[in-house]
């Protein structure tokens, strides 16, 4: 078998990657949603992968990961990776996971993601309010992720921090947090922490933007309550580098759990992470870290460390998901959960056949559709494709 062409469309609003080969079998990856700069980074690997035995997975990996980045430049590398393993798993007629090493678990715990409502306010009984409607919510989750500080828009609110806020962008905003700053965003915490009891885990997405000092004030603050990480507080989402001992100064000082890795690419980047115990919580994303064996590989390192594995994923569709549900099937038991996509527009459910990875108890149940899972059907999906991206489904 021989890869004979990579197409790339966006479709929704997420870059998807089509690899076509000599015996009819294709396969499909995806990319982070908003994201259609990522189609032109994505077709430069075209020529390097056509004529590739795909299911030789590794071997084109080796040919293409020098040429990937953090994010969002990892994106292409990782898309492609899944689009792999699903020509392996539809060649083999066997679920990806079968041939990434099978299964340890039949059903995978998911977190919220961007399943969120929209706040009225953001004083803390609207922090409260959301949270109750997101611990009603039908997926039953025991997992809730919700963003603050410069994550969460915080650095907007008059007085929070000693800087200047760039009030366009989410990112680079980074500073000291005033004292007024720093007790209005406990407050917010503390409301959310009253909803959610003991039933249910509270996740904070925090940064990048943190100093070292508020970073650990807040983790010690946070000691004994029920939270399941304190995320991305130093670097993170769109950080270009690591800086694993910024976070040694944080991590062994508190029993908060510390998380980080949604940005960063391969796991030659995680390295200093995971052996000098920098952080608790690992969550690379499934579509910038390299694809999912890369994420195997780094989940069994940080295993071996006694560091935990959340990882992170923001989809538009069920392709993305598709990949998750055979990432996490084969992780090792430092897994928690991973970050839960929707299938968004919803039409998604009409244009592909396979799975839809429904949620019960907050869970999805891990089944044997070869390869990841899903297929377009390309009659219904042709309508939703660009003049631009008219061929796509073209053998």
């Amino acid at each position: 078998m021989k890869i004979t062409d990579l197409k790339v469309a966006i479709i929704g609003e997420a870059p998807i990657v089509r690899i076509t080969t000599d015996e009819g079998i294709d396969g499909v990856g995806a990319g982070e949603t908003f994201k259609p700069y990522l189609k032109p980074m994505i077709e430069f690997y075209r020529d390097k992968i056509i004529g590739h035995n795909p299911t030789d997975v590794e071997r084109v990996m080796l040919g293409i990961r020098r040429w990937g980045a953090f994010k969002p430049w990892g994106t292409a590398v990782s898309a492609i990776e899944m689009a792999l393993w699903d020509i392996a798993g539809k060649s083999a007629n066997l679920p990806a996971y079968k041939l990434l090493g099978g299964k340890v678990r039949d059903k995978v715990r998911v977190y919220n993601g961007n399943i969120r409502f929209q706040m009225d306010g953001k004083q803390p009984e609207d922090y409260a309010k959301n949270m109750q409607k997101m611990k009603d919510h039908p997926y039953n989750f025991s997992i809730i992720k919700q963003a603050i500080s410069f994550h969460g828009g915080m650095q907007n609110r008059e007085d929070f921090y000693y800087g200047t806020p760039v009030e366009t962008m989410r990112y680079p905003n980074r500073g000291t947090i005033t004292g007024k700053g720093f007790k209005y965003m406990m407050n917010c915490i503390e409301a959310m922490l009253d909803v959610v009891g003991d039933d249910v885990g509270l996740a904070l997405d925090c940064g990048p933007g943190m100093t070292i000092p508020d970073a650990l004030k807040l983790a010690k603050e946070l000691e004994g309550s029920n939270i399941m990480w304190l995320e991305d507080m130093i670097t993170g989402n769109y950080s270009p580098f690591v800086l694993a001992d910024m976070y040694t100064q944080v991590t062994p000082y508190t029993s908060t759990p510390i998380h980080t890795g949604e940005q960063i690419y391969l796991r030659q980047n995680f390295v200093d992470l995971i052996e000098k115990n920098a952080v608790n919580v690992l969550g690379p994303d499934v579509a910038d870290v390299g694809g999912i064996a890369e994420m195997k590989f780094i989940a069994e390192y940080a295993d071996l460390h006694g560091i935990s594995f959340a990882p992170h994923g923001i989809f538009d569709g069920l392709i993305g998901l598709a990949a998750q549900v055979q990432m996490s099937a084969v992780l090792p038991d430092n897994f928690i959960a991973f970050e839960l996509p929707q299938a968004k527009p919803e039409w998604w459910l009409d244009i592909m056949e396979g799975e839809t990875f429904p949620v019960k108890d907050g869970h999805i149940k891990v089944t044997d559709t070869p390869g990841l899972g899903v297929s377009f059907i390309p009659q219904l999906a042709k309508q939703y494709l660009s003049e631009e991206d008219a061929d796509f489904f073209d053998n």
